[in-house]
């Protein structure tokens, strides 16, 4: 059972739909390519792998220093 809270619901988009998945999903095409031999392709991706994973680094520092707010009602 999937508890409805506030948090969660943050916590799922970061991971599912921001930054971080993201950053898994090129990682992915990253290696996938470089086994290939498509090294351009699997450099790129690893770039941007590496970008949008400290993006992630960022918004969870924000987000921890910002400290956890009240429930909205």
């Amino acid at each position: 059972m999937k508890s409805h809270h506030a948090s969660d619901a943050n916590l799922d988009s970061l991971f599912a739909d921001g930054p971080l998945g993201w950053a898994l999903t090129f990682l992915i095409i990253a290696l996938i390519a470089g086994v290939l031999g498509f090294g351009v392709i699997a450099g790129t991706a690893a770039t941007i792998a590496k970008l949008l994973f400290f993006v992630f680094l960022v918004l969870f520092i924000v987000g921890l220093v910002m400290g956890r707010r009240g429930p909205v009602v």
